[in-house]
């Protein structure tokens, strides 16, 4: 429940007063105390879980992107099956690498605030429109930021309106800054961009991307004690969404578990 309602009218009137489309500006009015940067304290913070890495490319329909399971809190791992792709809308996705509760409430609050948009104005916003909101967002987050929880996603999506991928990276304080064919960040990020920079062609299959996915979060697992590359034996795989004209899919882990194994095959292992 947000704030406290005083009669039946108060959500009509608390929309009707105001019919900016933003869900995250309308709560900062009702009750700031509900948005997840109302609480940041000075201190010194306990381990927090992390997660990284993440990444995503470009193809000859749309984007894939990609993310591995792994967080971790100081030298320990804190989680072994962490979800970092989320759908942000019906064509796009936004992956986070940091801070998982921050980066966590920063994507739901994302959501929420398209769905609302949505709704208000009776059609989706434009791809562009969409980073920009996010952009915002990490903006709000900053005094968290300021303070360890940093949070640094990557947006990319199906833009209906040129018929084509893109794909959107930010820096710690909202910078956002469009990348033309693909993009990695989080603690492996450099090992994960290399495998990427070697493998990527204008000209990639869907099938041709996944696999060039799940290979960059394999070398990246395999430089990097932060990031879990897949794991046949727990049958834990990375979370690969593909974002094309026909909307948001989740690859399935049994394609995942193929390319992975053809891959290993590949280097003799």
């Amino acid at each position: 429940m947000i704030g406290s309602p005083e009669g039946p009218d108060w959500a009509t009137a608390a929309f009707a007063a105001d019919p900016n489309p933003s869900f995250a500006d309308l709560i900062r009015k009702v009750d700031p105390g509900l948005l997840p940067t109302h609480d940041a304290r000075a201190g010194v913070l306990p381990e927090i879980p992390h997660g990284t890495t993440i990444l995503a490319l470009r193809f000859d329909s749309g984007i894939v992107m990609a993310g591995d399971r792994r967080a971790t809190e100081g030298m320990s791992i804190a989680d072994r099956r962490m979800q970092k792709v989320f759908p942000a809308d019906s064509h796009s996705a936004v992956a986070i690498a940091g801070a998982a509760g921050p980066a966590i409430d920063l994507v739901r609050l994302m959501q929420v605030e398209l769905e609302h948009y949505e709704k208000l104005e009776g059609e989706s916003l434009s791809l562009e429109g969409k980073s920009n909101r996010l952009a915002q967002l990490i903006k709000q987050n900053f005094p968290m930021a300021l303070q360890g929880l940093v949070v640094v996603p990557i947006f990319a999506g199906y833009d209906r309106r040129r018929a084509e991928g893109r794909i959107f990276r930010y820096d710690a304080v909202g910078g956002r800054y469009e990348e033309t064919e693909y993009h990695a960040t989080g603690s492996g990020g450099v090992h994960a961009r290399g495998t990427i920079k070697k493998r990527f062609r204008g000209d990639l299959s869907r099938e041709d991307a996944i696999r060039v996915c799940v290979e960059a979060l394999m070398d990246a697992g395999d430089e990097d004690a932060a990031t879990g590359g897949p794991d046949l034996g727990r049958g834990i795989f990375p979370v690969v969404a593909v974002v094309t004209a026909e909307g948001y899919a989740a690859v399935d882990d049994g394609e995942l578990r193929a390319a992975t194994e053809s891959l290993l095959q590949e280097r003799g292992r």
